[in-house]
């Protein structure tokens, strides 16, 4: 059985899971949602939890049923708590700052990048050289700010460009430091 879907998901008070035909929806104080699930598994909930469970033992089930609890706690803690990234960005004359629901960067290039806020994420900045991605999904919050990142990777010499908060860069040394 597989470890991570037999483990309960707990569902904290405010929060309400429902279940419909193949759609499972969770409602909570941050906002809405909800996720297809295949056949394969099941969702019980009672006292206060969601037990998923699969129909057989095939390995298609089997791979659904901790996909689909993780999917699930994910939504339970993207309502309650939400999820949150921070970009630092490094370089000299880089810098970020917010117009409505655009992002723009000067980050070394001869032109000013626009990023479009996509739907469902909130983009914030702190100063010039950080940004806050949140939104309640974690795929979406972890998609923009993968795309932000990807405008300019830190490079490993001078550590220029944009990184996550918590990353570590390996720094080389240059050709002349022996």
């Amino acid at each position: 059985m597989s470890r991570i879907g037999k483990m309960p998901v707990a569902v904290p008070s405010g929060v309400t899971v429902t279940v419909e035909k193949n759609v499972i929806s969770v409602k909570g104080a941050k906002g809405e949602m909800s996720q297809d699930f295949q056949p394969e598994v099941s969702f019980e909930i009672k006292d206060g939890e969601v037990v998923v469970s699969r129909k057989d033992d095939s390995k298609r089930a089997k791979s659904m049923h901790g996909l689909y609890r993780n999917l699930l706690n994910n939504m339970v803690t993207g309502v309650t708590k939400g999820f949150q990234k921070t970009l630092v960005i490094n370089g000299v004359g880089y810098r970020a700052e917010l117009k409505g629901d655009t992002l723009l960067m000067n980050l070394g290039f001869s032109t000013t990048i626009e990023y479009m806020v996509p739907e469902g994420v909130t983009i914030a900045t702190e100063g010039t050289n950080k940004v806050v991605v949140s939104g309640i999904d974690k795929a979406k919050v972890g998609q923009a700010a993968v795309e932000i990142r990807s405008l300019r990777p830190p490079e490993p010499y001078k550590g220029k460009g944009i990184k996550y908060e918590n990353e570590v860069i390996r720094r080389k040394v240059g050709k002349s430091g022996v």
